[in-house]
């Protein structure tokens, strides 16, 4: 019976991967007291986010920093959200504007065009980018200043809270990060990288000085990339310049998408085509197919196989295997929805969120460069293929 316990030694090695490999990122540090700031510019583009923006920016506004304006760019919205944001007293910033991020330029994709936009519009010595579906507490953006003079940063990013409610989020989302977390399992020591294809930042929160966001181009530079915070981090370490990714769990939080077609539909615009930033050309055609079936090994087979044995299709040695696998999966799910707050029962109902998981990264890999984002269609260029 040594067989079957061999062959579960894939999950032994996800639960060592986790134990000894993988790490979160430091906290912020608190905020520093002192006389004077630098002013911060705070950019949220914004396409269609009624049932966001209001929370987004009376959170912002509520920021106990003594020197911030905040710059929402309404990205030819049909909602009402540009109504809502001209509702929004500024509170503790300096000032509130609107502007129209204008006609969608040939070979730009939106968001990257509504950052551009509202860059061009501040005065901020601190250019902070974040999205607006995040929720900001009042002492964030003093401790991520804080931060960024402590670390010296050129452009610092931060990881929050992702924030689900419905049972597909809360099925789905730990799936994909665990993939992500596969990639980038310690952010620390990936910012520290030399390398600068382990460059990794988050959209949600990106904290640069003007002069770094200035020198490598803005998001001029990365105007037709889908996943243009990594395109960004990336351009980041590629000039020599310093990016360091903090943690900031309890401060800030995300919720992404409130539906499984919103699920469906976000990831797939971006999680194949960010992941080939990440590697080299040479690694880049094995690299979906190998990784759609890990997932599918990992996640789907065994308790497949668990069913079938069950019922009586298989040997005593397939029914082992299946539930000793499948009892280390639970172990592994358990550990990690914990981490992103997710009830301990959904660990149980892996395999289906394995299965939207798995759709999902195979209808991102079929699309390949051709991407679909609220009411946008777009086909990016061909991938560079630097070494």
């Amino acid at each position: 019976m040594w067989l079957p316990l061999v062959l579960t030694l894939p999950w032994v090695g996800v639960i060592l991967f986790l134990a000894f490999v993988a790490r979160v990122p430091r906290q912020l540090p608190p905020p520093t007291v002192r006389a004077s700031a630098p002013l911060v510019s705070v950019i949220v583009p914004a396409r269609n986010e009624a049932l966001n923006i209001g929370t987004c920016v009376r959170s912002l506004v509520a920021s106990d920093y003594p020197s911030f304006e905040v710059i929402v760019v309404d990205d030819g919205s049909e909602d009402g959200t540009a109504d809502i944001v001209r509702a929004i007293d500024r509170e503790n910033a300096n000032v509130v504007r609107l502007i129209p991020a204008g006609e969608l330029p040939i070979g730009w994709l939106g968001k990257p065009r509504a950052c551009w936009r509202g860059a061009n519009e501040t005065k901020g010595e601190l250019l902070l980018f974040t999205d607006a579906d995040t929720r900001h507490a009042p002492d964030l953006l003093a401790r991520a200043v804080a931060a960024q003079e402590e670390e010296r940063a050129d452009l610092l990013t931060v990881i929050g809270d992702q924030l689900m409610q419905t049972v597909w989020e809360r099925l789905v989302q730990p799936q994909i990060f665990m993939m992500m977390f596969f990639r980038f399992p310690d952010l620390d020591r990936t910012a520290r990288s030399s390398s600068w294809r382990d460059a990794i930042a988050n959209g949600q929160y990106l904290l640069f000085r003007r002069e770094a966001y200035e020198a490598v181009g803005g998001h001029a530079a990365v105007r037709e990339e889908v996943a243009e915070d990594l395109a960004l981090a990336q351009r980041v370490k590629r000039s020599g310049l310093k990016l360091r990714i903090r943690g900031a769990r309890g401060a800030l939080a995300t919720r992404m998408y409130r539906s499984l077609s919103e699920l469906v539909e976000g990831w797939s615009k971006n999680l194949y085509v960010g992941g080939l930033q990440t590697l080299p050309p040479w690694l880049r055609p094995v690299t979906a197919p190998l990784s759609l079936a890990a997932g599918i090994g990992l996640w789907i087979v065994p308790p497949v196989a668990l069913v079938l044995a069950l019922v009586g299709f298989g040997s005593a040695t397939l029914l082992v295997w299946a539930t000793t696998a499948c009892t280390l999966s639970v172990v592994i799910w358990s550990v990690f929805i914990r981490e992103m707050d997710v009830p301990l029962g959904y660990a149980l109902l892996y395999p289906v969120g394995a299965a939207v998981g798995a759709y999902i990264f195979a209808r991102s890999w079929a699309r390949g460069r051709r991407v679909e984002w609220k009411g946008r269609r777009y086909t990016l260029p061909p991938e560079g293929g630097a070494a």
